[in-house]
């Protein structure tokens, strides 16, 4: 029976495993560029916080958050590479965010 994942950590997993793929394939002239995306919903779930604490805690409006939880609005390559440091560095976005 295959093991379950939460889809945050499957998506790593996932993207691990692509890397390895990538790494063990003979080289080529070609450059791939993959995008990995975060749900910000399932990040946030992940980290036990409500759409108020998760926005205190990293400086995004609640309205912009909310609308990307929802879909109406298409989250941008700077905001998406933002959440991805969020789910692999809570903390020290939480402290960069203070200042600390």
């Amino acid at each position: 029976m295959k093991e379950e994942f939460s889809p945050v950590a499957q998506g790593i997993i996932d993207g691990l495993q692509e890397v390895l793929e990538d790494v063990r394939a003979p080289q080529s002239t070609l450059k791939k560029t993959v995008v990995y995306r975060v749900d910000p919903r399932e990040l946030r779930e992940h980290l036990h916080m409500s759409q108020q604490k998760f926005s205190k805690a990293f400086g995004i409006p609640v309205g912009t958050l909310r609308n990307w939880e929802q879909g109406t609005r298409k989250i941008d390559s700077s905001s998406m590479a933002y959440l991805r440091t969020i789910l692999l560095h809570p903390q020290a976005a939480m402290d960069a965010q203070l200042g600390v």
